[in-house]
């Protein structure tokens, strides 16, 4: 008891008051200054739902009532331009519009890709043997000839089952397996994978991101690991905000990216934020599969307008799309139309309001015509069916071959696979953008941040790591103080 009150005695000195005292403004003081700085230092974390500018409100306005907001004048110039016209107004107008065309901070090389007689072929898979087929290989693409330019918006459309994301992925060299056969060429030259990847992109219709990092800091990872490192650190933060504006982003840039249907991003902005990891990359060629897949008429018409913008810039971009809407069709410029069995039926340009299409199929003899306001493409796909194909006892993989049609693409195909004089094969220094520690340097970047923000997921890690430590422990105390004699 004595012991007890004289310890109290020492703690109600008054020297005891102004140490607490002192403790407390150097912690408050501590504190606030290591919250100012953090606040000062680091990026906060935006809202997924910020404040939109006044013209961005006037798209979306234009998006929910159908109104056009291009000019006509120019639209129509840029139709009667893919149909083979010319007129002295859109030249004009091209040279103005072509000074304003948006991505052009870094250059880029426009090229095109061109392929004869691709086939695609894999093995015969054991459930089909079972089945009496004795065929040793499955053939997926049979004999397909097309070309895809630079400032070009091409669909690559079809049944389910006719090859459509099989042909991108062997033209893009996405297929380690299998058999492929026939010349596929880059600006004439023939394509060598090594080069090819490093001057395309791939857009995959399942979106892969990480959720614990902002939009702003997933273009910077891809822009680190896939531009040159001549490309220096300003100029590579500039062509990453210039992306961002390209794909409307811009309001989003601090935005975490979340997980898909939980929070962060909605679905359509997860569809830009892919396209825009792969332009930061400034490739000259990009496969796109089915961006407008699970949206809206909305949100696909916001898709497709971001898809139209990086077009515009004059790079080459094939989408495959499935069913599309009249508005989305009608922002392609060329279709490749696939049947099933991996063969091509058409491969043209849609023209004004898709009036070479339906020319084309409606100058097939027994082809219904199509009525006053109905969809092209799927009206296309209607008459193309093998159904119709039995009815009709036609084929239109044979009447596409002998079509004048097919005659000019050959041409063009064949003008394309011809190197320019003046021009050359690709070529790079070394296999990938960046050294080594420069690739092992980004992902511990990105990976701090992911683990940074999810204390919850560190701390299931911290707490089994001690639990399974304890386990381990407990089970073999002891035991390095005994000796066995066999």
């Amino acid at each position: 008891g004595i012991m007890v009150l004289k310890s109290r005695g020492i703690f109600t000195e008054a020297k005891w008051y102004w140490i607490g005292f002192g403790a407390m403004i150097g912690y408050t003081l501590l504190f606030n200054l290591l919250y100012t700085l953090a606040l000062s230092v680091l990026n906060p974390l935006g809202d997924t739902h910020p404040t939109m500018p006044e013209n961005a409100i006037k798209e979306k306005h234009a998006n929910v009532t159908g109104e056009n907001l291009e000019d006509p004048e120019k639209k129509k110039c840029r139709k009667l331009e893919l149909s083979g016209g010319a007129n002295q107004n859109c030249a004009t107008s091209n040279v103005g519009s072509s000074s304003r065309r948006k991505g052009m901070v870094l250059p880029f090389a426009q090229l095109s890709l061109s392929f004869n007689a691709v086939k695609y072929s894999v093995d015969m898979p054991q459930a089909m043997s079972a089945q009496g087929v004795t065929d040793d290989h499955l053939v997926l693409l049979k004999g397909v000839s097309g070309s895809f330019r630079p400032g070009v918006l091409t669909a690559l459309m079809g049944v389910s089952g006719a090859g459509k994301t099989t042909l991108m992925d062997v033209l893009a060299g996405r297929k380690t397996g299998g058999y492929i056969e026939g010349d596929i060429t880059i600006s004439g030259y023939p394509k060598k994978q090594e080069t090819f990847a490093r001057i395309s992109g791939y857009c995959e219709q399942n979106d892969i991101h990480s959720p614990h990092v902002t939009v702003y800091e997933s273009l910077a990872f891809s822009a680190w690991l896939r531009l040159p490192s001549e490309v220096d650190l300003v100029t590579r933060k500039m062509f990453i905000e210039e992306v961002m504006e390209l794909v409307e982003l811009t309001s989003l840039w601090g935005a975490l990216v979340g997980l898909p249907g939980v929070n962060g991003l909605s679905t359509e902005q997860r569809k830009r934020l892919t396209i825009a990891v792969e332009l930061v990359a400034n490739p000259s060629i990009i496969f796109m599969d089915e961006p407008t897949s699970g949206l809206d008429a909305r949100a696909a018409a916001i898709v497709m307008r971001a898809v139209r913008n990086t077009v515009n810039t004059g790079r080459t971009v094939v989408c495959t799309i499935h069913q599309p809407s009249i508005d989305i069709f009608e922002a392609f410029d060329e279709l490749f139309l696939m049947k099933r069995g991996g063969e091509e039926i058409y491969v043209g340009p849609l023209g004004h309001n898709s009036s070479k299409l339906i020319e084309y199929f409606e100058g097939i003899e027994g082809v219904s015509k199509i009525k006053d306001g109905y969809n092209p493409a799927t009206w296309m796909l209607e008459v193309t069916s093998i159904v119709q194909e039995e009815m009709l006892s036609v084929d239109f993989c044979e009447i596409y071959r002998r079509s004048e049609l097919y005659q000019r693409n050959k041409e063009l195909i064949e003008e394309l696979s011809t190197p320019h004089p003046d021009s050359s094969d690709l070529d790079f220094p070394s296999l990938y953008s960046r050294s080594f520690f420069t690739q092992c340097l980004a992902c511990l970047w990105k990976q701090k941040l992911s683990y940074w923000r999810n204390p919850s997921y560190t701390a299931m890690r911290f707490l089994f790591t001690i639990i399974i430590a304890l386990l381990f422990g407990t089970m073999f105390w002891g035991l390095g103080q005994k000796t066995y004699i066999f």
